[in-house]
């Protein structure tokens, strides 16, 4: 009853909240009048519920690593015996994220997991979902922390910032210039990763690297092969492109593949083994990282449906198991970490296929 009461209330609301949210928006998580946090009590003995209603709301919809995500979230539902829903946008953009937000409101969905593309553009409506009692798993790309439950993480971001320096270096001989080529302006995780990689690029071994650019490819195929055509025309002397981002490596990997800087110029960074198989082969690329993203939506989903089963509230410290995955540890401010990155070459790549 509570909730259909306040979804009302809710739709009353949408309008603002729409136009409040039709831009970047990074301080508007103090607007939101802060953060629904949960005060249930955990029961780690309770039943898990079945017939839970989670709805996946990804950065964006046909984004291949996307797709893989929501779908091992879809494994994961069905195993639970669950109602497994996806809706979202076709661009990655935070306003079209919340006018599906306030839809799944109206929907009463049971949990939310969202991959966000602003992490403060999204909390007033995620708060809007808390507050009739629904449960916000940010999983991939988080939301401000006081806007959703729990956020599963791919690994630690300084895990993945190391990595990815690491990379840059080796491919780069030590030395050179080189670039980044990132998804949108405001992806929180993709911020979070090139922050790290600054941070490495600052010690003594890293001292002969000079970051040249950092380009944003909006998480669009033609717009960042676009970008990646610009930073060459721009840099020629660049040694190598690291894309923090599936679609960037991807069509970063095309041009180079194409173009006489192949064999010259490196490309790396976090990208699904499919989508890379024929540039390493062809010798494109030589190394790159990423998890399993199928597990992300898997974990997530577990998650989620642990959370509406009143087993965890996500508060650190407590634990909830994740069917193949085992067992997890909810760590500082509700963060849920998947694993360590792996690392793809020609050596393993067959051994991998998603």
């Amino acid at each position: 009853m509570k909730r259909r009461l306040l979804a009302g209330a809710v739709s009353a609301a949408l309008v603002l909240t729409v136009a409040a949210c039709g831009g970047t928006t990074k301080n508007d998580s103090n607007s939101a009048g802060g953060g629904a946090q949960s005060t249930a009590q955990a029961n780690p003995n309770a039943a898990t519920k079945e017939g839970v209603k989670m709805a996946f709301l990804p950065k964006q919809l046909n984004n291949p690593y996307s797709d893989i995500e929501v779908g091992g979230g879809k494994t994961a539902m069905d195993e639970l015996k669950g109602q497994y829903k996806l809706v979202g946008p076709n661009d990655a953009s935070a306003s079209s994220q919340v006018s599906y937000i306030n839809t799944l409101i109206q929907q009463q969905q049971d949990v939310i997991g969202i991959a966000a593309n602003d992490p403060n553009a999204v909390c007033p409506s995620l708060n809007q979902a808390r507050g009739t009692g629904m449960k916000v798993v940010a999983f991939d790309s988080d939301a401000a922390k006081d806007c959703r439950d729990v956020f599963i993480n791919q690994a630690t971001t300084e895990g993945i910032g190391e990595q990815l320096a690491k990379m840059a270096g080796e491919l780069a001989g030590g030395s050179g210039e080189i670039a980044i080529l990132s998804a949108t302006p405001n992806a929180t995780n993709q911020n979070a990763w090139i922050e790290v990689f600054k941070q490495q690029l600052a010690k003594p071994e890293y001292a002969n690297l000079k970051l040249v650019k950092v380009a944003y490819g909006n998480d669009d195929d033609q717009k960042s092969f676009q970008e990646a055509q610009g930073l060459l025309q721009s840099y020629p002397n660049l040694k190598a492109i690291v894309a923090p981002t599936t679609v960037g490596i991807a069509a970063a990997a095309r041009y180079i593949s194409s173009s006489a800087y192949k064999g010259k110029v490196a490309v790396t960074g976090l990208g699904t083994p499919n989508q890379m198989r024929e540039y390493v082969k062809d010798g494109t690329v030589t190394k790159f990282a990423l998890w399993n993203p199928a597990d992300i939506g898997y974990l997530a989903a577990y998650a989620g449906v642990a959370l509406a089963s009143g087993q965890i509230t996500g508060a650190e410290g407590q634990r909830f198991k994740a069917g193949k995955l085992g067992e997890y540890t909810i760590g500082k401010d509700g963060e849920i970490v998947l694993g360590p990155p792996t690392v793809f070459d020609a050596s393993n790549i067959d051994q991998y296929n998603f």
